[in-house]
């Protein structure tokens, strides 16, 4: 059958190993997807399109190594009449089988799913488990410690000649991945060094790893990063980029000397959990069309303020994107750039080589753009370039850091902008905030008290069934009864109204009492509706929005 060319529909018999050999070598099959999948079928071979489901006990995968799972595409999925079935891309490729049954020590039968399916259930099989690092910690005896050697490219991939100082911090990393942290921090105490994890915009305590350790886990930090290992005196800022089985994360790093050593805080990059898109960033319907309109403006500014990490880029990010093609040219200035985005020019302002803001603003004017991103507005020299650009025929979209819409052209005239200037401008600003959501696995309702309706605003016959819910705390929230996030924004058109008050008198209450005489829903007004719908709690609302209400 080797030296003779198949029949149409002939099933080649699985064991003739000659026959595919042979039609390999004829260029008969490739290594596509459905070649793959039609050679299976011919190999009478199961076909499993689906093994999420599927999960062996994890002896089974500390047997067989990550290395070796992800180079050759296999996954031990399940046991079945004494055998442990084996999910394979290529049906030719039965080396790694061979080996499997050694490591094993059983016997193994082939199903075929495709690539990307088994590539998935490997990242997932082999994640650590929560808790992993808490339990080294408690194995590390004194004495363990050792300085980080080289830097690890993928974190699921373990090394027995790891030392326990990078096998921890590995932990330490997937876990708060995991767990959907955004910053991981390492503070040195008087006796120990206490690890904390901002978790949907709250800091919880994870580990305590012993004092003897705390230089040695720094110190690979450093090492990581690329940062000087012998400087302890000075504040030093760094990047660190890492795998985690096919997902590439950015790590930024800053460290600050402080009493006891250094302070060393890790912000989370995690390109995986980047939601873009306006329509998907939690947008009121009414305001989502303003800012719909707003974007599609050819020439003006946009705002959008709120404190660190309350989404700002986010939604700056959403909104190029939606006006991203190929007649449009647009071009950012970042610090740094977050995210790469497809087909976008992203410039990073780099101060050591004096590429500012400010600067690096200039040379994109003379790039022709239509539409500029600033990822912050922090200067007058960069507010008057941007002013400028926007009365020449640009738009403009940036960030500032006010709580809330209208003191945002309070802030612009106090960094010295004429008022004239920014009523000829300035098309519309926003404001947002990021509050979190209630658990889903242990939301419950309960019967609000009269001081808690108060508190929001909110009466009693406005509520569904007379209740309201919250988190109880289970395992999947951490105990805090939350888990994700939602985002709160309020969006002020500048009108004629409006305009005119600025030249008038750019004061922030002035202006917020016109913008609510002209229709704006305000941070409060959509978290007030967060709390009808169920997705969070009274006092949730009232901790993200009480900095912007208070003053009015």
């Amino acid at each position: 059958m080797a030296n003779s060319d198949p029949k149409p529909g002939e099933v080649v018999p699985r064991s003739d190993e000659i026959a595919r050999q042979e039609y390999v070598r004829q260029g008969m099959l490739t290594g596509d997807e459905a070649t793959h999948r039609s050679l299976a079928s011919q190999f009478g071979m199961p076909i499993f399109l689906d093994i999420s489901t599927y999960r062996l006990p994890r002896e089974y995968y500390k047997k067989v190594p990550y290395a070796f799972a992800k180079r050759h595409v296999v996954m031990p999925i399940k046991e079945e009449a004494g055998a442990v079935l084996v999910a394979v891309s290529d049906p030719l490729n039965m080396e790694p089988l061979e080996e499997l049954r050694l490591m094993l020590d059983t016997d193994i039968k082939a199903v075929y799913s495709p690539r990307e399916t088994i590539l998935n259930a490997i990242n997932e099989a082999y994640r650590q488990e929560t808790g992993a690092a808490s339990e080294l910690i408690a194995q590390m005896g004194e004495g363990e410690a050792k300085e980080g050697e080289v830097e690890v490219y993928d974190l699921l991939d373990e090394n027995s000649l790891q030392s326990p100082i990078v096998k921890l911090l590995n932990l330490i990393l997937i876990e708060a991945i995991q767990q959907g942290s955004s910053d991981i921090h390492f503070e040195p105490l008087e006796d120990t060094l206490r690890v904390r994890y901002r978790i949907d915009g709250v800091l919880q305590a994870r580990h305590s790893p012993a004092q003897e350790f705390q230089a040695q886990l720094l110190t690979r930090i450093k090492v990581m990063a690329r940062l000087d290992i012998a400087e302890h005196r000075l504040p030093q800022d760094g990047r660190i980029k890492l795998k985690m089985g096919r997902r590439e994360i950015d790590f930024r790093v800053s460290t600050v000397p402080v009493v006891g050593g250094e302070r060393i805080v890790l912000r989370i990059l995690d390109k995986g959990n980047v939601i873009l898109g306006l329509d998907k960033i939690g947008m009121q319907p009414a305001m989502y069309e303003d800012f719909r309109r707003l974007i599609e403006i050819p020439e003006g500014i946009i705002l959008v303020t709120g404190p660190t990490g309350s989404g700002k880029t986010t939604t700056l990010y959403s909104a190029i994107c939606e006006l991203y093609n190929d007649e449009t040219n647009i071009m950012t200035i970042e610090d740094p750039v977050e995210y790469n985005l497809k087909g976008i020019a992203q410039i990073g302002v780099q101060p050591k080589i004096k590429l500012d803001f400010a600067t690096g603003l200039r040379h994109i004017l003379r790039q022709d753009p239509d539409i500029i991103m600033i990822g912050e507005i922090r200067d007058l020299e960069t507010a008057e370039i941007a002013i400028q650009a926007a009365l020449t025929g640009h738009l403009v979209l940036s960030t500032l850091h006010t709580n809330d819409a209208p003191s945002a052209i309070t802030r612009l005239v106090d960094m010295g902008i004429e008022p004239y200037l920014l009523s000829s401008s300035i098309v519309g600003v926003g404001a947002q905030r990021l509050l979190r959501r209630i658990c889903s696995e242990c939301k419950r309702s309960y019967v609000p008290n009269d001081r808690e309706l108060e508190s929001l605003g909110v009466e009693r016959k406005d509520l569904h069934e007379g209740v309201l819910h919250q988190g109880a705390g289970c395992s999947v929230c951490f105990g805090s009864g939350y888990k994700g996030r939602h985002g709160v924004y309020e969006m002020m058109v500048v009108n004629n109204a409006l305009k005119r008050q600025i030249v008038k008198s750019p004061d922030a209450v002035e202006l917020r009492k016109i913008a609510l005489e002209s229709g704006m829903s305000t941070l409060l007004d959509h978290g007030k509706d967060l709390v009808l719908q169920g997705i969070t709690t009274i006092a949730e609302v009232l901790r993200v929005t009480k900095g912007s209400e208070d003053k009015f």
